[in-house]
């Protein structure tokens, strides 16, 4: 074993110690919120970034994902890697290494892989205007926290935070120190996603009484594997039971449905089920003395969660990484004049003589997208999830430019990410209801919805 690969390994058991405590501790069962300083309440939600005409980055996490992130950032003019950091040192030789092939950065970005809490040193350079983190979830919200406390905006992966406290922690953080918190949701980015939400804005579906949503994607290989994701991500079944991975599904319907500006999550109810397919697929593939098969999960292949929203908007969302299965995250809205179904896309609107699901293809030259009418062949070209990764990164790099508010504020981080703690507890309770905290203290009454 060389050094990078100890360095990730040892990096990879602190993750499980860590989860492991918190389990043990019961961290991430209250719903309270902690005790916030004498200026958290200033909402965050509105305020427009500082104009930059150039904006410069700081990149904590420079695996599969953060490595992802750089090609799509950097692939702006305007956009200037100034820092970049990780555990690993081999990756950030590596990710500097490619950005100065590229021939696209003015200088060479500062590094940092001392130690795991080298990201404090990086979020005090005063060269950095957006701290991107894309990091094992444990460390999402200590360093986004970290990065708003040293005067930074912070772009984070997600989910943005693991347990209620967290949440409330990133939204308290982001009203003192008036920096933004935004989530990297890149599916509300997607060409389907951005159109659907011109349709319903358009009303051509009506008045929106239901969605449904999901993380559906077969991770077996993945949880398995002995490099990236494979490292940490197993562990989080091994002490939690519930939807693990809410936001790619959920974000896209929380903007159909204006969440946070109009209406709000109200409450939830969960259930899983079963553990068997990661058991299952792990006596198959693995050696009978590979010490994963002494590991014990607890999350059910299936978690379904039903949220109902203060206007009693009805939302479905599922989370399962374990069985096989295609790719699918529903994507659906419905309301009182028609309904939208994804994977595939389909539309059926009230009056349609057929009675039977249509393609969506004679409404794209209606409903195109902005963000895609202007970036959608670069997008393609550099794909990313379909194109979807350079769309977001596009639109949160012209915010900034522009001086305007982000798309995706602490409030939407907050509220996305809050269905994976409520959902651990609803299960362990036997599917009991458990209410969302208001995050942004009842300004969603008076919060008009995206432009």
């Amino acid at each position: 074993m060389n050094e990078n690969e100890k360095d990730v390994k040892n990096s990879s058991r602190r993750d499980l110690l860590r989860l492991a405590t918190a389990a043990s501790l019961g961290i991430g069962l209250s719903t309270a919120a902690p005790q916030a300083s004498h200026t958290a309440g200033r909402t965050v939600s509105g305020r427009p970034f500082e104009k930059k005409d150039t904006v410069r980055l700081g990149v904590i996490g420079v695996g599969d994902r953060g490595n992802s992130l750089i090609d799509n950032f950097s692939a702006m003019p305007e956009v200037q890697i100034a820092a970049l950091c990780d555990t690993v040192k081999d990756k950030v030789l590596k990710a500097q290494a490619k950005l100065e092939r590229a021939g696209k950065q003015h200088h060479t970005p500062a590094l940092y892989h001392s130690s795991d809490h080298a990201f404090e040193e990086l979020v005090k350079r005063d060269d950095i205007d957006l701290v991107l983190v894309a990091t094992p979830w444990t460390w999402h919200t200590p360093m986004a926290l970290a990065a708003m406390k040293q005067g930074k905006h912070v772009a984070v992966e997600v989910p943005a935070a693991k347990t209620i406290a967290e949440c409330w922690q990133l939204v308290n953080t982001s009203e003192s120190t008036r920096r933004h918190c935004i989530q990297l949701e890149n599916c509300c980015y997607g060409y389907n996603e951005l159109m659907v939400l011109n349709m319903v804005r358009a009303g051509l579906l009506g008045e929106l009484s239901h969605g449904a949503c999901a993380y559906n994607h077969d991770l077996r290989s993945l949880l398995f594997s002995n490099e990236s994701e494979g490292l940490w991500r197993r562990f989080e079944h091994l002490n939690r039971n519930g939807n693990l991975y809410p936001t790619h599904g959920l974000g896209p319907v929380a903007h159909y449905m204006d969440i946070n500006r109009g209406d709000r999550f109200d409450y939830l109810v969960s259930m899983s089920s079963l553990v068997a397919s990661l058991p299952a697929y792990r006596k198959e593939h693995l050696a009978a003395d590979d010490p994963r098969q002494k590991e014990v999960y607890r999350c059910g292949d299936l978690n379904s969660s039903l949220i109902r929203t203060v206007k009693g908007r009805l939302i479905t969302l599922e989370h399962n990484t374990s069985s096989p299965q295609p790719y699918d995250r529903i994507n659906l809205i419905a309301g009182t004049k028609g309904i939208f179904r994804d994977y595939p896309p389909r539309i059926y609107l009230d009056g349609d003589p057929k009675e039977e699901f249509g393609s969506i293809d004679p409404y794209k030259e209606k409903f195109e997208h902005r963000y895609w009418k202007e970036t959608g062949e670069l997008a393609r070209k550099l794909g990313g999830h379909g194109g979807m990764d350079f769309v977001m990164a596009w639109r949160l790099v012209e915010a900034i430019r522009e001086g305007r508010a982000p798309d995706i504020d602490v409030y939407d981080a907050a509220a996305w990410s809050a269905p994976g703690p409520l959902s651990e507890q609803s299960v362990a309770k036997g599917s009991a209801p458990m209410k969302f905290p208001d995050f942004t203290r009842g300004r969603w009454q008076t919060t008009p919805p995206l432009a």
